[in-house]
């Protein structure tokens, strides 16, 4: 489709700078997917691209998973930043942290160090920070539920990628893809898709892309084990 195309030209152009790149769309979208691709295109792309989910991350171990920590026996508990060292890392669903550890993240971002939990050696970091959100950021800064100043750090370059029911025309390439890919994965004959098309452009996708990808893998199992029987 042309949004993806712009998306694409955009993807090339950005991989090689340090701009720090927000991505928002819904779920499903493929944020990560683009996030991967400014990564793999970099000259980062040698080194980690690390993935920390905000929404995922156990609320009481928010700062514990990001900076590490120190621990009385002198060992270090290595967090997200150092073992993005060099590399990307990419925060999803950034707008699931609280405000607290968000003014913690914008003090990295300032001062390009920061020290672990019981430390204190302060530690340079170098990483690309890329980050992403399902919700409206721009209306959660309004709420109060995040920092505009961790907004406007973040938001230097920003990616909007539509939902799968705005941009149709890319459902027969994606299916395509996903049955090589699914038949790939799981070492089985490519399942030939008769599709009628008229009904995958009229449903709206509310997963989006992932739920595209699920429907093909459930197609294609069943197929395998009917052709067994």
């Amino acid at each position: 489709s042309h949004s993806m195309q712009k998306i694409k030209q955009l993807v090339s152009k950005l991989a090689n700078t340090e701009s720090r790149i927000f991505i928002s769309g819904p779920a499903g979208s493929g944020k990560e997917l683009v996030a991967r691709q400014i990564h793999k295109q970099s000259q980062r792309s040698i080194k980690p691209f690390v993935v920390v989910n905000g929404a995922l991350l156990d609320p009481q171990k928010y700062e514990l998973e990001l900076f590490g920590q120190e621990n009385s026996n002198e060992t270090s508990t290595y967090g997200f930043f150092e073992k993005a060292k060099d590399g990307t890392l990419l925060i999803d669903e950034i707008c699931e942290i609280p405000l607290e550890t968000q003014a913690k993240i914008l003090r990295v971002l300032i001062d390009q160090k920061f020290r672990r939990l019981n430390g204190t050696k302060e530690i340079n970091v170098n990483v690309r920070i890329i980050s992403t959100s399902s919700k409206n950021i721009r209306e959660e800064v309004d709420k109060g539920n995040f920092r505009e100043d961790l907004y406007h750090r973040l938001n230097v370059v920003p990616i909007f990628l539509p939902a799968l029911k705005d941009r149709t025309e890319d459902i027969p390439p994606l299916l395509n893809y996903f049955s090589k890919k699914i038949a790939e994965l799981n070492g089985i004959i490519e399942t030939k898709l008769d599709t009628n098309f008229d009904l995958f452009y009229k449903y709206d996708w509310p997963g989006n892309v992932r739920e595209l990808r699920n429907l093909v893998e459930r197609i294609s199992i069943l197929s395998l084990n009917e052709n067994k029987s």
